[in-house]
Order: C-alpha cells, then structure tokens, then sequence
C-alpha cells in the first residue's frame, strides 16, 4: 500500500486503522483519535521518503528508553515541547526559563496544567509521560 499524504488527509477511521497496520506492522495504540493518527502517520512518511530519522536522534531515542531512573527525559530545556493528547484535544505546553506556557499562560510546573486540562488532580510529569508508571 502506497501512501500519499493527500490521501490521509481524506481517510476515515477505518482507513487510518489499516494504513497503521501496514506502515508499522503493529495495532493501532488505544484511543488515539483520528487527527493525531493522520499527523504520525504524515511524520511517518515524511521521515522514510527522507532516510528516516537522523542517527543522533534514534541514539537519544534508544538511550531516553534504557533509562532507568524513572523519567523518558533527564532535564527539560527551554525551546522543548510537550504534546500530549486528551479526550481527542493534543494540548501543547512550550518548555521556557523557569516554567512553561500552555494556551498562552505560564505555569511554575506541570501539575497545574494536568489540572486544568484533565479536571482531576494529576501528576504533572506523570500525565505528560516523563515518569513511568510501575
């Protein structure tokens, strides 16, 4: 199956499912809506037509996975960026000095914007994905 971006844009459910299942060989990860789908399987893409992603990036990749101290991400930089999606909503949070920004309002730390996007009390590392859950 040969994919061209114009076509995913146009897919339904349905269709993104089974373009999943040839790109990656693998299901569908649970509750993954359909925009989010559209959007990695065009980075996909994107990557392969290109030679795939850049050797220094897997090798962080890989090391961010062997990591055993309990987070995906030693340190959070300025300039970085986390994406997180809820309910069918990708919420973004920009990494700054001494906080970060989430629809355009700084926050000391995570746990506040897990909050406000969740209506529950969250972990904010936790509901970002930098602490595993054991």
């Amino acid at each position: 199956m040969k994919l061209c971006l114009a076509e995913i844009e146009t897919m339904d459910r349905a269709a993104l499912i089974a373009a999943w299942d040839v790109v990656f060989g693998t299901p569908v990860p649970k509750r993954l809506s359909s925009p989010f789908l559209r959007r990695y399987l065009a980075f996909e893409m994107q990557a392969r037509e290109s030679g795939g992603l850049p050797k220094g990036f897997v090798g962080k990749l890989q090391k961010a996975v062997r990591d055993d101290r309990g987070t995906t991400s030693p340190a959070l930089k300025p300039g970085g960026r986390l994406i997180r999606e809820w309910n069918g909503v990708t919420h973004v949070v920009d990494v700054i000095d001494g906080g970060f920004v989430w629809n355009g309002q700084r926050y000391a730390s995570l746990s506040p914007i897990a909050r406000a996007i969740t209506g529950a009390r969250w972990s904010g590392p936790r509901f970002f994905g930098l602490k595993r859950t054991t």
